[in-house]
């Protein structure tokens, strides 16, 4: 597997934010969004083929820690995807997978699928990107794969709101699945690569979360670390 990095820190964004954890970040990503916090998962993938025994062997580098959270770029489509979180598993760890939810989970070992779903403000630019707007557009948004892992897993949604009317779109989408979501497992983060951004627009996207009865997830890790590696 490509491993883009694997650090210990706190869980920014979600249910757990918070929570001390293990990331292990794969690199590679079948997707483009223009407003990528790592750039070198996805847009530019770089990294160490490890194999999974050593992957655990620095998990396990922190026995205190219980929470381990497979990332990306795309974890799901990482080489050797399933056999990691099999691993993970077997030592007894919390697994979140943190995925896009445009591959289907064929029964991976998962204890919560945090599902983010890509909106219209993630297109990158046509005219810079032409193949990949084109690719990326054609991918982002599957709706009998996010029920997939809607029906076999615990979840949270997780959407990246850059402006009001992106709140619209994504009721649609999720009206689109034909499932009970609780408003509450649905978390609007603000789009935001530095803790200015991130509070300018927490501003009116924590109001319509009151309105809409969504739950405001702010980022934790910008606020303590910056935009950085390793965090």
């Amino acid at each position: 597997m490509l491993v883009a990095e694997i650090f210990h820190s706190l869980q920014g964004e979600g249910e757990l934010t918070g929570v001390p954890s293990v990331f292990v970040r794969a690199s590679g990503c079948n997707l483009r969004c223009a407003w990528c916090d790592t750039p070198y998962a996805s847009w530019n993938p770089e990294g160490e083929a490890l194999a999974v025994a050593r992957i655990i062997a620095a998990v396990e580098e922190h026995p205190a820690t219980r929470h381990v959270v497979f990332t990306g770029g795309e974890p799901m489509i990482a080489r050797d995807a399933a056999e990691l979180a099999a691993a993970v598993k077997a030592t007894g760890r919390h697994l979140t997978i943190e995925t896009a939810a445009t591959v289907a989970p064929a029964g991976i070992a998962c204890d919560l699928a945090s599902l983010s779903p890509k909106l219209l403000n993630s297109a990158p630019d046509a005219a810079r990107h032409a193949t990949w707007r084109r690719r990326h557009e054609a991918t982002r948004w599957q709706p009998d794969v996010v029920r997939s892992w809607v029906d076999a897993y615990p979840y949270q949604f997780k959407f990246v709101v850059a402006r009001e009317e992106d709140i619209e779109e994504l009721e649609t989408m999720l009206a689109a699945l034909r499932r009970d979501i609780p408003r509450h497992k649905v978390l609007l983060m603000p789009e935001a690569t530095t803790p200015e951004t991130m509070r300018t627009r927490s501003a009116w996207l924590a109001e319509a979360c009151k309105r809409g009865g969504y739950r405001y997830a702010h980022r934790l890790h910008l606020e303590l670390y910056g935009n950085r590696r390793g965090t």
